[in-house]
């Protein structure tokens, strides 16, 4: 094939891909297509024995990464919950209308080492609930005396993710069907020097907060069935 031809072949596939490319990308964003979300109001202040201190706040990112929350997220929520026996649990929730962007610099895993602690153990665990069973993930950090097991999960849509590949395969789902999709990143932490405690203590807290979370939110919360 003379070079002018294989030239002109080669700008055609070009602009062909470019073309494909365009015309896959999504357009719609999911949230735009469903009742909006107030974490505020979504995420009981008091249930199953649980009641907010109003105030204790739970930290969700050093004031040095707050700026690029913002970015990524449209609303985040920070609470501490306490019980009748004087046991805490920290709540915090991220939420971005726009997934295109990746949560995974904002996974626990990776900020709570970017301000000191120390990680100790990151391992994937399961809550059952009465809604079926919720994959999580389950991080043991600590700094200095600070002992602070944290328990997470990550949703796109309404599915919970298990790593920063199932993600990126339920974002090109949605991709495909032309959406945007939504996502959240809910993360329960507790200071205890015994993780497995700690973990024992935040299944019973998400199952109550589960419980108490209005049945057509539940999906998009945690992933989990209405009903």
């Amino acid at each position: 094939m003379a070079p002018p031809r294989r030239a002109l072949l080669v700008l055609a596939l070009c602009l062909a891909a470019a073309a494909g490319a365009k015309a896959l990308r999504p357009t719609v964003r999911l949230a735009d297509t469903r009742p909006p979300i107030d974490l505020e109001t979504l995420f009981p202040r008091e249930f199953a024995g649980w009641r907010v201190e109003p105030h204790l706040l739970a930290q969700v990112v050093n004031p040095q990464q707050q700026a690029l929350l913002n970015k990524i997220y449209n609303q985040t929520l920070a609470r501490t919950y306490v019980n009748a026996q004087g046991q805490r649990v920290m709540l915090s929730v991220a939420y971005g209308g726009d997934q295109s962007d990746s949560m995974q610099v904002h996974k626990p895993e990776v900020c709570y080492p970017a301000q000191g602690f120390m990680l100790l153990g990151n391992e994937w665990g399961r809550v059952d609930t009465a809604f079926g069973p919720l994959a999580v993930r389950r991080v043991d950090t600590r700094l200095g005396s600070r002992h602070e097991p944290v328990t997470y999960w990550t949703t796109v849509g309404e599915t919970v993710v298990a790593g920063g590949l199932d993600k990126k395969i339920n974002e090109m789902r949605y991709s495909l069907t032309g959406r945007v999709p939504d996502g959240m990143l809910v993360r329960i932490s507790s200071i205890e020097p015994d993780a497995a405690a700690a973990y024992v203590l935040h299944d019973g807290f998400i199952r109550g907060l589960l419980a108490a979370t209005p049945q057509n939110a539940r999906g998009r919360v945690a992933g989990l069935a209405a009903h």
